[in-house]
């Protein structure tokens, strides 16, 4: 596709790497000559120095022949004029804003609806969402929902002691009834496991499963279920603003700590019910006076990674409970994995997955069916949801006459809402849901998964 990215800030260099990635033509716009001069020399595309929202600019840039644009500038009224301005000008062009002020997150989908936008993204929204998961399940280091919700993907870390280590999996067949364990990570090492895998201290499992069945599991492995009751957030920003939302609205006790006293005081007026302290959350003793041991519930919220990084290893020996590091570079995956820090939620790799969902979806000539995307593993690993519309030539045929590729695993199919975990006698018919994990990266249909 002929993409441009308006906005070259770090969501957007994010956004243009894993455009390139999907060998899409792409041309950036920014304002600063400098951000366009490294972007045009670390990537593969045509940079162009100017104010995205105007029209001269966005001819200059292709506009007429365009596929679609995407602006991620700082301003959410710069996104909206400049996608307004695209889509005035070449009316079959997908447009997509980034739109992150809490004023607008009520009227995102008037907004869309009323400027004729193919997508609004708020990376600190998404980021909350996915935080707000993972202290309402905190025994996941990350949770992915497929079929509406109703199957989820779990990673978790085998805790020291467990009943299912030193044990291969056939022998655990009772506990993992009614799910697949999928991928074991172990050592940054990705192993696609079989009866015969033993299962060791450390490993991080990936487990398919409808959420009453995974909260089983959990259960029968001696595993906390319970959603946190009392959480603590450090830093004051968006992404904490929209999870203490989310959280109260749950019934879960929130507690802010931000250093600037005016946004303290914007916090309060905003969301009833939450308690918010004016200081320094890197401070123990402050930590300590506010009682950390006594929440099973951290957020790492700051604006600096390391700041998160180093108060999150700090919560994690002070309580029994989850704890979240909120990251923005993605640079240093593998720094933060040797951390091993209990769970990390990035806005930029969320909002760059949504993205390179839809553009897959919007690019196939066939009428792709992704519906869903995600990447694991410093993005070795790609999983994938496929609604399966009609007839074609992967419908009706048993999985073990199929010709699949090697490195492509079948996780599931949901069918009426019900997952099947499949075997070889299973097969894929219209209406199903199929979940799709492999290490060939870029499918846009599911008859990709075919050799």
């Amino acid at each position: 596709m002929q993409i441009i990215v308006v906005g070259c800030g770090n969501v957007g260099r994010t956004i243009i790497a894993q455009l390139i990635r999907e060998d899409n033509s792409v041309t950036v716009i920014d304002t600063d000559p400098q951000i366009i001069r490294n972007i045009s020399t670390n990537y593969d595309v045509m940079g162009i120095v100017g104010n995205g929202s105007s029209f001269n600019i966005l001819a200059k840039a292709d506009l007429e022949h365009t596929d679609m644009l995407i602006a991620v500038t700082e301003s959410d009224e710069v996104n909206l004029l400049t996608c307004v301005i695209a889509k005035l000008n070449n009316n079959a062009c997908h447009t997509i804003a980034r739109v992150r002020s809490p004023h607008y997150s009520a009227e995102r989908h008037y907004l869309q609806a009323g400027l004729n936008l193919s997508m609004t993204i708020n990376p600190e929204m998404e980021a909350a969402k996915e935080i707000s998961r993972l202290l309402n399940f905190p025994s996941a280091i990350e949770i992915f929902s497929f079929a509406k919700d109703r199957i989820d993907m779990l990673r978790f870390r085998v805790p020291k002691d467990s009943i299912l280590a030193a044990k291969p999996l056939r022998e655990l067949s009772e506990l993992t009834a009614n799910l697949l364990v999928c991928i074991v990570e172990r050592d940054s090492n990705i192993i696609v496991p079989n009866g015969n895998t033993v299962i060791q201290e450390g490993d991080i499992l990936n487990i398919i499963a409808m959420p009453g069945d995974a909260q089983a599991f959990f259960k029968k492995i001696g595993v906390r279920t319970n959603k946190c009751k009392n959480v603590m957030i450090i830093g004051g920003g968006d992404i904490s603003y929209y999870l203490a939302k989310m959280l109260r609205s749950n019934n879960i006790d929130v507690k802010i700590i931000e250093k600037d006293m005016d946004r303290c005081e914007e916090l309060v007026e905003e969301i009833p019910g939450i308690t918010v302290d004016c200081g320094d959350g890197t401070d123990r003793e402050l930590l300590r006076e506010e009682h950390i041991e006594n929440m099973d519930g951290f957020v790492a919220c700051t604006g600096m990674d390391e700041v998160n990084a180093i108060i999150s290893m700090y919560a994690m020996k002070q309580i029994n409970g989850k704890v979240v590091t909120k990251v923005n570079h993605v640079d240093f995956d593998d720094v933060m994995d040797e951390l091993q820090l209990d769970s990390v939620v990035n806005p930029k790799e969320i909002t760059a997955q949504q993205i390179v969902q839809y553009v897959r979806a919007a690019g196939n000539s066939m009428e792709s069916n992704v519906e869903t995307l995600y990447r694991l593993m410093n993005g070795q690993v790609e999983v994938l949801e496929f609604y399966i519309d009609k007839e074609s030539a992967i419908t009706g045929h048993k999985l073990m006459d199929m010709k699949i590729k090697k490195g492509v695993l079948i996780a599931g199919i949901v069918r009426e809402g019900k997952l099947i975990i499949p075997g070889g006698q299973d097969n894929f018919q219209v209406g199903d849901t199929v979940i799709v994990i492999t290490v060939c990266l870029g499918f846009h249909d599911i008859e990709n998964i075919l050799s």
